[in-house]
């Protein structure tokens, strides 16, 4: 694994290469760089970063996830906000240019459904934040998957085609991530790219938004047997853990099906991986994900299948930070920011 940011990855199928952003799995302690930690940030009211110990001088804060476009503002220390540097904290002036959190259509309300407020998500609220930290922790825990994933590695190694097919939910469909390169599955393509630059790496999306396992099974055939993948990226759960939806052991089954009919008509190798708890004041979720985070992981081990583990590194995270700061449309879709924590998780899948 690299041991700094700004990777930049190209991919083999043109994609632009981009910065690979966020907060870097190493030990605790350590000094590095951050790039594009999000925030919503309400009056004057600080909101946490990932990281505390923030070295001063080194925080930038703009309007934009990505650096340098025609709409990005950078904004001011102290005239837009002000900053704790050892809490890794940040304020809204109190005539900040930076949205107040405080004016969207969600802020404050308690088993809200969304359908009655118009208009509601946080993309114009995010601020995104470069900085370097002098405490670094880890997000995910490395594990070795070799025997998993031995196709892939061997396909990988001898160079050629690779596709990389992502089969899930509005997650991967794309979520609220502001361009596609920066979705998950491409992210961790440029990074598959990177490690073996013989191959040529083409990433997939067979992702329908609002789809249950139920719904993946009916679509499967149309959606991944028919593709020709070599690498099966699987993730579902948003759907299936909201009210009235599948309940967590025909989940599990759901995925064993699936796992078993890719690799029947496919022999393509797969990764399920997990997802994270939406809004906790949303209505319309059960608030039980943990159940269907652990029932994907039993999917994966009695399946065979290697495993990424996205819920964990999201409770990690939310040890520090906000709900709203890492959710594109306040409910259940990651922002960039927490593409790229789905693609960390499948990072530290190590092969």
């Amino acid at each position: 694994m690299s041991g700094r940011y700004g990777i930049r990855a190209a991919m083999a199928v043109g994609l632009a290469a981009l910065t690979a952003t966020g907060c870097m799995t190493i030990g605790g302690g350590r000094r590095m760089n951050v790039e594009g930690d999000s925030l919503v940030l309400a009056k004057t009211m600080p909101g946490n970063l990932c990281f505390a110990r923030i070295v001063p001088g080194s925080l930038t804060v703009r309007s934009t996830y990505e650096r340098g476009g025609e709409s990005t503002i950078t904004y001011e220390e102290g005239v837009d906000y002000t900053v704790d540097y050892r809490q890794g904290a940040v304020a809204r002036t109190a005539e900040s240019r930076i949205p107040d959190f405080t004016t969207n259509v969600l802020y404050g309300q308690k088993d809200f459904d969304h359908t009655k407020f118009p208009g509601f998500g946080n993309s114009p609220f995010f601020v995104f934040a470069d900085y370097k930290t002098r405490r670094a922790f880890a997000l995910t825990e490395e594990t070795d998957q070799s025997a998993l994933l031995a196709k892939s590695r061997e396909k990988l190694e001898a160079g050629g085609p690779f596709k990389i097919l992502a089969y899930g939910d509005s997650i991967t469909a794309g979520g609220d991530a502001s361009s596609v390169p920066l979705r998950f599955q491409q992210r961790y393509g440029r990074y598959l790219a990177e490690r073996f630059p013989a191959a040529r790496i083409e990433v997939e999306n067979g992702a329908t938004g609002g789809d249950s396992t139920v719904q993946g099974l009916a679509r499967l055939e149309e959606k991944v047997l028919t593709r020709e993948p070599d690498l099966v990226l699987l993730g579902f759960g948003m759907n299936d853990h909201n009210l009235h939806g599948v309940p967590p052991e025909t989940f599990e089954e759901n995925l064993l099906t699936l796992v078993a009919q890719i690799r029947e008509r496919t022999g393509a190798d797969i990764m399920l991986f997990s997802t994270f708890p939406p809004n906790p004041d949303w209505h319309h979720s059960s608030h039980r994900m943990e159940v269907y985070a652990a029932a994907t992981r039993r999917a994966a081990e009695r399946g065979s299948c290697a495993y990424a583990d996205v819920f964990s590194v999201w409770q990690k995270v939310l040890q520090r930070k906000d709900v709203p700061s890492l959710l594109g449309n306040n409910i259940n879709h990651p922002n960039d920011f927490g593409h790229w924590l789905y693609f960390e998780a499948l990072k530290a899948v190590r092969f």
